[in-house]
């Protein structure tokens, strides 16, 4: 979270909860010009964080350090910039105080120079290939945007795919795809995370599953996914002579989750769901249900009745 003197911020340390505490707090950084580390124990009635209202039950350590031209501004200009182009590296997090420099390296480190120093790694956002420029792709590239995502529209089509219609997309490409696997045009093509394939053409989409196939940059992919039915999918892949299992990852077909609605927003939130947690390794299942315990005891009571009610009224209905 970056703050500035005129009490503006950037991004998040929690929910909202310490946010307005942590302006304060940053004062004190400015002002002493030394690193600060502050604590709520949310587990501690005596605690600020229990006057703030956050009641989590847990701890949060938190490191302020000022950034000046005296501390080469942590090297974050350094770190902008390999964000930028999209590149891993590493940041070294100096926690002595007064702190050492913090700096980026290219390279992971064998073992950490200082034991005081945290090394974090720093990802590029993960990138979504769309392959086909029609309305319906207008939600998934904003849902993308949102989500600080890069996002790369292709389409071989002129009529398609227009920038007039995709302003938040980060890259459009209106080329053959043939053309794309050339030593000259690989490099336009940014390192796939996600790829969705949703041309409503057959002939369109076998060529995009050859040129994912074929090409280092989309062959990374943790997600693919295909629009259409099974049956449509069969043909997609009649056209292209391939196989599934030529595929770096399991084709999503039918695509998404299933989550309802028929809008072009509906089956865009589905999508990019089910790719986030293709991107991120998680299961995409529900996190829990809440038991409330003080009515437990009459829930298997409740639930015999149910099932004995229904069962009449099926049985009732059959006869």
């Amino acid at each position: 979270m970056l703050i500035n003197s005129l009490g503006k911020s950037y991004g998040l340390l929690s929910g909202g909860c310490l946010e307005a505490d942590l302006m304060r707090q940053a004062q004190k950084c400015w002002f002493k010009n030394e690193s600060i580390t502050i604590c709520y124990d949310m587990q501690d009635e005596s605690d600020i964080a229990w006057q703030l209202g956050i009641g989590c039950g847990g701890m949060v350590k938190v490191l302020l350090q000022p950034i000046n031209i005296e501390n080469n501004y942590h090297d974050l200009l350094t770190l902008k910039t390999h964000i930028d182009n999209r590149q891993l590296c590493y940041y070294q997090l100096s926690i002595d105080n007064p702190p050492n420099l913090n700096k980026v390296i290219n390279k992971q480190p064998v073992q950490v120079e200082h034991q005081s120093s945290l090394i974090i790694t720093v990802k590029p956002a993960p990138a979504l290939i769309i392959f086909g420029g029609g309305l319906d792709a207008q939600p998934l590239i904003a849902m993308a945007h949102t989500l600080g995502w890069y996002s790369c529209l292709i389409d071989c089509r002129t009529s398609y795919a227009r920038p007039a219609y995709f302003k938040q997309a980060d890259q459009i490409i209106n080329s053959n795809y043939a053309t794309l696997n050339t030593t000259s045009n690989k490099q336009k093509l940014p390192k796939a995370d996600a790829i969705v394939i949703m041309h409503h053409n057959i002939e369109l989409d076998a060529k995009a599953l050859d040129l994912i196939k074929s090409n280092p940059q989309l062959s990374s992919a943790h997600y693919i996914g295909l629009l259409g039915p099974q049956h449509r999918t069969k043909r997609v892949f009649d056209a292209t002579q391939l196989s599934t299992k030529q595929l770096p990852v399991a084709l999503a077909n039918p695509i998404g989750l299933d989550l309802g609605g028929e809008l072009p927003e509906s089956i865009a939130l589905a999508i990019l769901a089910q790719a986030h947690a293709a991107v991120e390794c998680k299961s995409a299942q529900a996190l829990g249900v809440y038991q409330d315990t003080s009515t437990a005891l009459h829930q298997p009571i409740e639930l015999a009745i149910n099932i004995k009610t229904h069962l009449a009224g099926d049985i009732a209905n059959a006869s």
